[in-house]
């Protein structure tokens, strides 16, 4: 029997099948040591055949099966082959992707804790110990009472020597048990609430369904409900669950809900979990004790079986597209698990993306809608601020007089607010007011954000971190400007204006610990009156009944940026945010401050009219062709060297030139550019840029030309990239 082996290298020149002579109990998905060029290393078992076209004095032999029972399961292996198709990457790769790196390298073990339980019945055991004994007798009442008790526990209380004593004496049974590293979750209990006629409708409409449904749902509308009742259903006919949520500040509430709803029957996965904990929570899936997994992106890879539904709430969210390698859209991987299965897959959202709203326009997803907040609750009132007339009364402060107003009111009547900034630290940038110069990362061509707290510079994109600056590297001067304010600014500003006020903040920089954001949620959902200033982390996915009041303090961060989904994105914002608010009484009250009042984004976002944005959206993206009317491709070439980097990109926009030629007029837009963010960890980055018909053709033949291997040169392609940074 031949083995047919996937080596764990990631290099294009070894991505292929070896075959190996397999061992007696070799299966189909286990990892393997092989022996290849010279030294061993890990492989993964694709397939088994009695037959193989290699010349079998050259083929060696697997080394040794590294499990008794495969790691990777029939869909997974089918899945990994799927990603490597579709998205043009390496098997290997695939892998391990769908294989946390604990589990693929063995990083972690299982722990086991010993408990103590009884062997004889009271009076017996009295006679075998004897009355003398009496830390032993107290050791052994102790444990009948309880039934079993942790070893460690028992040691505590009763001392080593009487516990092995009772142990020797056959009174007390020593039993290894698998002891599981959990994810801390509150077991607050959440109420089961009774389906509105619109949320019983639409849990009839999706259960059971091989189809895709694009749940529209105002915030509020309790689409979380509707997720519930369809797992309800599922979970009572043997069947499993997935559900995806966008950001791992969402998991800690949403893991309380469901472990009240699923007790004992949920694994969570996220980024922020120890290797541990990962490793435990995996195998829990893995083996069939959990049956619903919630969790961020990496969550679609869980090795469920017979899934009834897969979720993905917040669907419109962008961090459900991963930007490094391997790069894949979540949405692709869960249409393939649910085809695989014939289970629904929901996508679930207030703002929809347009491809989705599209999709469900032609038919292609089933729509169902929630156009009302549950027990009749009206969304908040929005308020549009125009800043420039506030900057003509002589307010030259980042703060309007409405927004200070409404909410020293929230204050006064001991609820809780929320303000929204999308820009984390204390200033966006430090620059000279004397020569102009901008203090920039050495590694990246950005500026660095001032952050006061830490007294750093710090860049946003690599993490690199220099010395706060007393007067300019270029002149000297002392007159130094400050950018524009982020969350950091506002919480000191908000201290001073309401000093015994608790002031909350959450953003990248509070958020780093383990716990991080449960710790800050669950302080600020027990502290009222208090603020919450965030960035968009707080902005989507929150229920907290106390929150009466929004600020949404510079709207115009995501707007006016290079990027045909800014108003998309500007639009989702302004709506999953002021959401937040309001959802206990009919008291919501939301401020917007912009100087582009007039601007149809916030027009519609403050009647919370999506159906009108879709409309005028969908229709400037009809007129100048841009997605879902197109594809945009990218090529993004990276290098160390300047040179090397350009030299890459000509020779693949040379490549695409031929491209454009046979394609003809299906290419209506092709260009070679240095990407807007020049320099990202020391790498120059240069793109080519390519609008043309949504055809599989072209997408293949621009992934074709990219796959060639240049050294010390990095080349990705993109499809419809999330930016273009």
């Amino acid at each position: 029997m031949y083995a047919r082996v996937i080596v764990d290298i990631s290099n294009d020149a070894v991505d292929r099948v070896f075959d190996y002579v397999a061992l007696p109990d070799t299966m189909v998905g286990m990892r393997v040591r092989v022996p290849f060029a010279n030294r061993t290393v890990l492989g993964y078992v694709i397939s088994l055949s009695e037959e193989t076209s290699v010349d079998k004095t050259k083929i060696k032999s697997i080394i040794a099966n590294l499990e008794s029972v495969p790691k990777i399961k029939p869909e997974i292996l089918d899945l990994s082959m799927f990603l490597a198709r579709h998205f043009f990457l390496r098997l290997s790769d695939c892998i391990k992707l769908v294989l946390p790196s604990c589990v693929r390298l063995d990083t972690e073990r299982e722990q086991t804790e010993y408990v103590l339980s009884t062997t004889y019945d009271t009076d017996t055991a009295i006679n075998i110990i004897g009355k003398r004994a009496k830390s032993q007798l107290s050791a052994f009442l102790f444990v009948s009472e309880q039934g079993e008790v942790k070893f460690s526990t028992a040691l505590e209380h009763f001392g080593r020597s009487s516990i092995n004593a009772l142990v020797e004496k056959g009174i007390l049974l020593k039993t290894p048990v698998r002891k599981r590293r959990m994810p801390s979750v509150d077991d607050t209990p959440f109420e089961k609430k009774t389906l509105t006629p619109l949320q019983e409708s639409a849990v009839n409409t999706i259960d059971g369904k091989d189809e895709t449904f694009l749940l529209q749902g105002v915030t509020g509308s309790g689409k979380t409900e509707v997720y519930m009742s369809v797992i309800d259903r599922a979970l009572s006919r043997g069947q499993t669950a997935i559900m995806l949520v966008p950001e791992i500040s969402l998991t800690p509430q949403m893991m309380q809900r469901f472990n009240s709803r699923f007790p004992g029957q949920v694994a969570v996965l996220h980024s922020g979990l120890s290797e541990g904990e990962r490793f435990d929570e995996w195998d829990r899936i893995f083996s069939g004790e959990a049956r619903v997994v919630l969790g961020a992106r990496s969550a679609i890879f869980a090795p469920l079986e017979h899934l009834g539904v897969i979720i993905i709430d917040e669907e419109h969210d962008s961090s459900y597209v991963s930007e490094s390698n391997p790069r894949f859209d979540t949405l692709d991987v869960a249409e393939f698990r649910a085809r695989y299965h014939r289970c629904p897959l929901i996508l679930g959202s207030a703002t929809p993306s347009i491809k989705s709203y599209k999709l469900a326009q032609d038919r292609k997803y089933h729509l169902v809608r929630l156009p009302e907040r549950i027990n009749g609750l009206e969304m908040p009132k929005l308020e549009i601020v125009d800043m420039l007339n506030e900057v003509l009364d002589g307010n030259t402060s980042t703060y309007s007089r409405k927004l200070l107003s409404k909410l020293d009111e929230c204050i006064q009547n001991k609820k809780q607010a929320i303000l929204f900034i999308n820009r984390r630290g204390f200033a966006s940038f430090v620059m000279c007011r004397e020569c102009g110069h901008r203090v920039k990362c050495d590694d990246c061509e950005v500026s660095l954000v001032y952050h006061k707290e830490d007294n750093e510079l710090k860049c946003h994109f690599c993490g690199k971190r220099y010395r706060s600056l007393t007067n300019c590297p270029n002149c000297h001067s002392t007159n130094i400007k400050y950018g524009a304010l982020g969350t950091e600014r506002v919480c000191e500003d908000l201290k001073q204006m309401f000093p015994d006020v608790p002031i909350f903040r959450m953003d990248n920089d509070t958020t780093r610990g383990k716990n991080g954001h449960k710790n800050i949620l669950e302080q600020f959902s027990k502290t009222t009156p208090s603020i919450l200033v965030g960035t968009q982390m707080i902005a989507k996915g929150h229920d907290y009944p106390n929150v009466a009041f929004v600020g949404i303090l510079d709207a115009d961060v995501s707007l006016y940026n290079s990027d045909y989904k800014a108003n998309e994105r500007t639009f989702q914002l302004v709506t999953q945010v002021a959401g937040r608010a309001g959802r206990k009484n009919n008291d919501g009250y939301v401020v917007l401050q912009t100087y582009a009042p007039k601007h149809y984004v916030y027009r519609f976002a403050s009647n919370y009219d999506y159906e009108s944005f879709f409309d005028k959206e969908n229709n400037l993206r009809q007129a100048t062709a841009f997605p879902p009317y197109s594809n945009i491709i990218r090529i993004l070439v990276s290098s160390e060297s300047d040179h090397r980097a350009k030299e890459v990109t000509k020779k693949l926009y040379d490549e695409a030139l031929k491209l454009k030629e046979k394609h003809g007029h299906k290419i209506f837009f092709l260009q070679a550019m240095p990407s807007p963010v020049k320099r990202i960890q020391t790498k120059y980055r240069y793109q080519i840029l390519t609008r043309c018909e949504p055809d599989d053709k072209i997408t293949c033949d621009f992934y074709a030309i990219s796959d060639i291997i240049e050294k010390d040169v990095s080349i990705f392609v993109e499809v419809n990239p999330n930016n273009l940074r």
